[in-house]
């Protein structure tokens, strides 16, 4: 078998482990993920804007 098929597999194990065994805690890991995600998102906007219009 691939390693890299098994290490995907392997994680998608934990991943669904996790969620079972810990569904609050995993919402609050995905919510401070998107969160930091639309963090970077608005500095990059915000970026692009200010190299537009300087």
């Amino acid at each position: 078998m691939n390693v890299k098929k098994v290490l995907i597999l392997t994680g998608a194990a934990l991943l669904i482990f996790f969620l079972v065994t810990q569904p609050v805690q995993s919402a609050g890991i995905v919510n401070s993920i998107i969160q930091t995600l639309r963090e970077g998102a608005e500095a990059v906007i915000t970026f692009v804007r200010t190299v537009f219009q300087g």
